[in-house]
């Protein structure tokens, strides 16, 4: 482990989703906890997250949305396919389910997508340096060709590619989560190809599915690294730097009708779940462990 170099980036998601989830990554951030930021552009506190960005220094990059909420291109807030009867998007599971009826017109999916990218440039005053998409729908069948023409249009380097080393080999995450999550790991092998001739790159191991919420801990995370560490040496760089991203959810719980995208927060964000993952990502001893196994963390335009 000693001979190489790791740079682990520990990405907080959905930034801009409330007041208290911005100060929740704000607070982990400084506490040197979190390195690298992901926006959620339709959050309700989306202009507040910007700020707090600049204000802090923040390596801030755009999370995508086609889930959660209420689009921000005003052309297909009246009448679209990404909106249910309802004019939200069609949820986690919804979106899904409306893609594989072939629901989803494509053509939409990027204006979208170009809409956020817009709009996080008006926000922060400069381009995302890397794009991921919220609840992993980036990586879905067509979406995922669409979504890898605009970042190689607006010239975005990085994205996210959530294939675990290690996942199936967690049995305490429940049968239907891990049901989602290897439909995940599925669509993300069949991604890899499309993302890489458009030139787009991502971080060499992904972590962050075994270690959300309740099941995030201090060993979770030191087990998760290392594993995939011990993993790497059949296909490590020649550089003998390895980069790891970890994806998390800190933030103080959402107090309704306060935050979310458009209708207000969800369950996990009213949580005491995000809590704990701040509480767990600021410990003494998880930033000891990333000093002895000679992890630097770092953001993505650091690469």
């Amino acid at each position: 482990l000693r001979m190489l170099q790791v740079k682990l980036i520990i990405t907080g998601d959905d930034f801009g989703y409330c007041p208290r989830r911005n100060q929740g990554i704000v607070d982990c951030f400084l506490a040197g906890a979190v390195s690298n930021v992901s926006l959620l552009v339709n959050g309700s506190a989306a202009a507040d997250a910007a700020k707090l960005a600049r204000r802090y220094n923040i390596p801030i990059g755009l999370h995508a949305n086609l889930s959660e909420g209420s689009p921000v291109c005003e052309v297909l807030k009246a009448n679209s396919s990404l909106l249910n009867q309802d004019g939200f998007f069609h949820g986690k599971m919804g979106f899904r389910t409306a893609l594989s009826k072939g629901l989803l017109n494509m053509s939409e999916v990027k204006q979208e997508l170009k809409a956020q990218v817009e709009l996080f440039h008006e926000l922060t005053g400069h381009l995302p340096p890397h794009m991921d998409g919220h609840q992993h729908v980036h990586v879905l069948p067509e979406v995922r060709n669409v979504f890898a023409e605009v970042l190689e249009e607006y010239g975005i380097k990085y994205t996210r590619v959530p294939i675990e080393p290690g996942l199936h080999n967690c049995d305490w995450i429940p049968p239907s989560l891990m049901d989602f999550y290897l439909g995940v790991e599925e669509d993300s092998f069949n991604t890899v190809d499309v993302f890489a001739k458009h030139g787009i790159r991502w971080a060499d191991i992904y972590i962050g599915l075994s270690t959300m919420g309740r099941n995030m801990s201090v060993s979770s995370i030191q087990s998760a690294i290392d594993s995939a560490v011990l993993q790497l040496p059949a296909r490590a760089p020649r550089s003998g730097t390895v980069t790891i991203e970890l994806m998390v959810h800190p933030g103080y719980p959402s107090v309704p009708p306060v935050g979310g995208c458009g209708e207000g927060p969800d369950d996990f964000s009213q949580s005491w779940e995000r809590l704990h993952e701040l509480q767990t990502l600021i410990k003494p001893e998880l930033q000891s462990h990333y000093k002895s196994r000679n992890i630097q963390l770092c953001s993505f335009k650091d690469l």
